[in-house]
């Protein structure tokens, strides 16, 4: 099997990102699959990651924080930008395309024996696993496909599960409250883990703490951002921990947003090692964290930023993100095309698209991608001026065309629409 066979044996199996269906909830095809491959996810140790915003980015400072403390750390993230090999990574470097063959092939090879027929993503889990396995990583950060109970990456115990918050999404698989979603995501809690939890509403956090973990780490009680300056190309972090506090924290990604993220994730640091962390090597990692797609600038003069937001409260993100650390002084200009799932009313009201000068519509490239004249006909409705061009790429260069300098893009809505432009803008780069 080749890397072409291997995209083409996963496209065979049942694809959520394609469909936004997901078979009946059940860990039991994951169970069966891993027993026949003896169970790889087991013999690293892992950090578990769900929330409904900024599991990537917490993630992606994990890593980090991991890497420059000298372990060899493995990650698992979903989506990916541009190619599929990014959700597969270890110390930042994504697998090769002839490792990511070597277990695919793998994983069909045991398909057949485990009696099961898997879904795209619960074989791309068990390949992650089982390369985990075979490189021997140190540990593995692990982000939640899809709320937690019963997500294909739960048949691994985290040592140390996080939540990064709760909002409403996915309540076509859990809801209609907030209480239902927490009590599926706290499904990745295990007996003896340590659980850091970023969502600090009352009613919420009882029912995280409720899942027994052996300790529990809360956000402003346990560990906080204390400080969260702008500063230029990221933020400048105070932040407090159980073990110690570290001040003047230079964090390489822009957003308010991102220094709770890098609170929550250098507590899960301390918790893995139940100790405090090298301030020196805490400001190394933080200041070195990279996260495409996410407040992620790829030109000036026009701006041109590209943010993967694709839920209301992804959207309200980015739209305090752009007031606060890049206020254009020109006109802002939106690149926005949504999925099936989403309301484009919502998340256009939620980006403050009543500000732009104009919204460029289009469609993303999947099959649950929302028309672009539909989110067009959202558009005009709040008032906004319209242009709808269809292809991705397309609508990057019409918000290129009619850009001043002073201008700001924001490219945003979906995964789909940012991986899209990214691979557009470094191509056609000026």
């Amino acid at each position: 099997m080749d890397y072409a066979d291997a995209i083409a044996y996963l496209d065979a199996h049942i694809n959520y990102d394609r469909t936004g269906r997901i078979e009946s909830p059940t860990l039991e095809r994951m169970q069966r699959l891993m027993a026949v491959m003896g169970d790889p996810q087991h013999t690293f140790p892992v950090i578990h990651v769900t929330g409904t915003n900024g599991k990537g980015s917490t993630v992606a400072i994990i890593s980090r924080l991991l890497s420059e403390l000298g372990l060899s750390a493995g990650t698992f993230t979903s989506p990916h930008l541009e190619r599929i090999n990014e959700r597969i990574g270890r110390n930042g470097l994504a697998i090769s395309d002839e490792e990511f063959a070597e277990m695919i092939a793998g994983v069909a090879d045991v398909e057949v024996l485990a009696g099961v027929r898997p879904s795209h993503f619960e074989l791309l889990t068990a390949a992650a696993y089982r390369w985990f396995s075979d490189v021997a990583v140190d540990v593995a950060v692990i982000e939640v496909g899809l709320l937690g109970r019963w997500d294909a990456t739960n048949v691994a115990d985290g040592k140390v599960a996080v939540v990064t918050n709760v909002e409403l999404d996915h309540t076509e698989f859990a809801g209609p409250t907030r209480a239902d979603i927490a009590a599926e995501k706290a499904g990745i809690i295990k007996p003896g883990s340590v659980l850091v939890l970023g969502e600090t509403e009352p009613e919420l956090a009882a029912i995280f703490r409720g899942a027994g973990p052996d300790r529990v780490y809360e956000r402003e009680l346990d560990f906080a951002c204390e400080r969260n300056d702008l500063a230029l190309g990221g933020r400048v972090l105070d932040l407090r921990t159980p073990a110690a506090t570290y001040p003047d924290v230079f964090l390489s990604l822009n957003g308010r947003h991102q220094g709770d993220n890098a609170a929550v994730a250098l507590c899960a640091v301390e918790a893995f090692f139940d100790a405090a962390i090298d301030p020196e090597l805490v400001s190394l990692a933080l200041g070195d964290v990279r996260m495409p797609g996410r407040f992620e600038v790829l030109g000036h003069q026009p701006l041109v930023i590209l943010d993967g937001a694709h839920n209301v409260a992804g959207a309200d993100v980015a739209a305090m993100v752009m007031d606060e650390d890049f206020d254009p002084v020109g006109d802002r200009i939106y690149v926005v095309g949504f999925l099936r799932g989403r309301d484009p009313a919502a998340m256009l009201r939620a980006l403050g698209a009543e500000e732009a000068s104009l919204i460029v519509c289009c469609t993303p490239a999947s099959p649950r991608g929302i028309p672009a004249e539909e989110t067009a006909l959202a558009a005009k409705a709040l008032g906004c001026e319209v242009a709808v061009v269809d292809d991705v790429a397309g609508a990057v260069s019409r918000a290129l065309e009619v850009a001043g300098e002073d201008d700001a893009i924001l490219v945003t809505g979906s995964l789909y629409v940012v991986g899209a432009a990214r691979t557009y803008l470094l191509r056609h780069r000026r």
